[in-house]
């Protein structure tokens, strides 16, 4: 007993801490390419995440299956459970963006920030347990 829950700690733990990696590093590609996209082509920051967000959505899905939950079996079943989290936090951010920094007037790299930390809350569980969990055959 005692085994299998060391055993677990250690999983989650390699698992948290790529999720980590992979959501800093897309963190920073989020924003790099929100401040391309606004400071260089001019673009609104709402249309910005837009654009940004599915780049950043396919990124962040791709390094999750394969380096950090490992996930064998059917792309498409779990692309299917990542959509349906992908539509949440794709509403949320577009939301969020709008209601911020548009309609409040707070900075847009600030209110993106704020956004994907909230996102972070809720995302690893869903991933471990409903997203990227083993499959049944």
């Amino acid at each position: 007993m005692l085994l299998k829950l060391k055993n677990y700690f250690n999983v989650s733990r390699r698992q948290f801490f790529f999720y980590f990696v992979v959501g800093f590093s897309g963190t920073v590609l989020d924003l790099l390419t929100l401040i391309l996209f606004k400071e260089v082509f001019g673009w609104r920051p709402v249309m910005a995440v837009i654009v940004n967000q599915a780049i950043i959505l396919n990124y962040v899905f791709f390094l999750n299956k394969f380096v950090t939950f490992r996930a064998r079996g059917s792309t498409l079943k779990r692309w299917r459970n990542f959509v349906l989290l992908a539509i949440w936090n794709y509403t949320f951010a577009v939301g969020w963006m709008y209601f911020l920094n548009e309609r409040s007037g707070y900075n847009y790299l600030l209110t993106r920030v704020s956004g994907i930390i909230l996102a972070v809350s809720w995302n690893f569980l869903l991933y471990k347990y409903w997203v990227y969990k083993p499959l049944e055959n």
